[in-house]
């Protein structure tokens, strides 16, 4: 007998169609699948069923990190408010060279995962070196994970000899195809201007012969689309495509300096990407035109980036900052609503990240990756709108209990309503 879960007593938001919104609902859980969801039915018994009370709070899909560094959380604060090429040459990579090992690697992706689960993150999309050492601890933490081998043409930890970084990367893929059915392998190769042309198209060609994501950081800094432009005569987006690496199953990270035509590319070749607002702002990048992405129909989704230039791994806070970050630079209140950006956290970046048939989304059928978020609090109340309350009021620590292929992950003490108030009330 598989074992069932019903999840009831609660506002249901699926991230399906039309985005509904069902208030006293139900999601049933079979083993490690959604099996039924929807408005509750007055009298209907779950005989046999574990039952689980959502206290009034808001039932949804595990949110998705689409880009992250899992152990730089061991570079947590380390070198904050430096220029950019201060903190990568000056303190990050001495940092790297110093301290990343297997056993470092091990467990600072064990911390990321816990911290992320915490948060509501179901899924997440790393990238890094020693990858096999992070795959291994996010399997073991029970988080859906698409894991990226490292590949840079520079000595990096586990590859000392930049001339084996595609056989490694090959070596990673085919030792860890069977972790776990919940880590996907990938191919990370780093940028355009650490990674030679021979290595990007020898990572898409293994990526393409693997049937594995392609993930890379796409026009990130001001400086990058110069040197592309130098030594090719293309923009970033333009060199990529000359090469053929552009297509649905490639990641494009941060997407910071683009035009209408790169744009046009993008959504020409289907590729995912995936938008890092609070690390784009903190290292002072830039600000990508993700409405214009969005408004071209592009499948952009939301990333936390690694610890060291973002500091924390919470989905809540970087929409909170895509919505207004966008809203004050076009000066126009009305791009990047609520809805869009919850979107962005969940069904769209799973679909940018090849997962859009697995998780995001509450529907039969679909992996049972569901998270609850308590809406007792005083900064949640009233909650006239679920979208806007999740994405303007919500808090990582508002989630209360997180679910990843229909096995529980986090939980804590049920919510207690401190005005003693139906949550709509003020």
């Amino acid at each position: 007998m598989e074992n069932e879960i019903v999840i009831h007593n609660g506002t249901l938001l699926t991230m399906e169609q039309g985005l509904p919104v069902i208030e006293n609902a139900f999601v049933r859980i079979k083993g490690d699948k959604i099996a039924e969801c929807g408005p509750a039915v007055p009298g209907r018994r779950w005989e046999g069923a574990t039952l689980m009370d959502a206290c009034g709070g808001i039932i949804m899909p595990g949110l998705v990190n689409g880009h992250t560094h899992t152990p730089m959380s061991m570079f947590r604060g380390l070198a904050d408010d430096l220029p950019l090429d201060v903190w990568l040459n000056e303190h990050i990579f001495p940092a790297e060279a110093r301290d990343i090992n297997p056993e470092s690697v091990a467990q600072w992706t064990a911390h990321s995962c816990r911290e992320m689960l915490a948060g509501g993150i179901t899924t997440c999309c790393d990238g890094y070196f020693l990858e096999s050492h992070a795959a291994k601890a996010m399997a073991d933490s029970g988080i859906r994970a698409v894991a990226g081998q490292g590949v840079i043409d520079y000595p990096a930890p586990g590859v000392p000899d930049p001339s084996n970084n595609i056989a490694h990367a090959k070596d990673f893929i085919e030792k860890n195809g069977t972790l776990s059915p919940r880590v996907t392998p990938s191919i990370f190769c780093h940028s355009p201007y650490t990674c030679s042309k021979q290595t990007l198209v020898a990572g898409k060609n293994l990526a393409r012969d693997k049937g594995v994501l392609f993930q890379i950081h796409t026009a990130e800094t001001r400086a990058e689309p110069g040197m592309i432009k130098e030594n090719t005569g293309l923009s970033v987006i333009a060199y990529l495509d000359s090469l053929g690496i552009l297509d649905p199953d490639t990641l494009l990270i941060h997407c910071v300096w683009l035009d209408e035509n790169d744009i046009g590319i993008i959504d020409k070749r289907g590729c995912g990407v995936i938008h890092c607002p609070e690390s784009n702002m903190k290292l002072a990048s830039g600000v990508a035109p993700v409405p214009d992405m969005v408004a071209a129909g592009l499948t952009v989704g939301l990333g936390t980036d690694g610890c060291a230039s973002n500091n924390d791994q919470d989905m809540f806070s970087e929409m909170d900052t895509a919505a207004k970050l966008h809203k004050a630079v076009r000066l126009d209140s009305c791009v990047m609503d609520a809805r869009t950006c919850l979107k962005m956290a969940t069904i769209d970046g799973a679909k940018a990240l090849g997962l859009g048939d697995v998780t995001g989304s509450i529907h039969p059928g679909k992996a049972a990756d569901i998270i609850v978020v308590d809406t007792t609090g005083l900064h949640m109340t009233p909650m006239h709108d679920p979208y806007s309350g999740l994405v303007y009021a919500a808090r990582a620590s508002d989630v209360f209990w997180v679910m990843v292929d229909g096995k529980v992950c986090f939980k804590k003490s049920p919510p207690v309503n401190p005005l003693g108030t139906d949550r709509r009330d003020g």
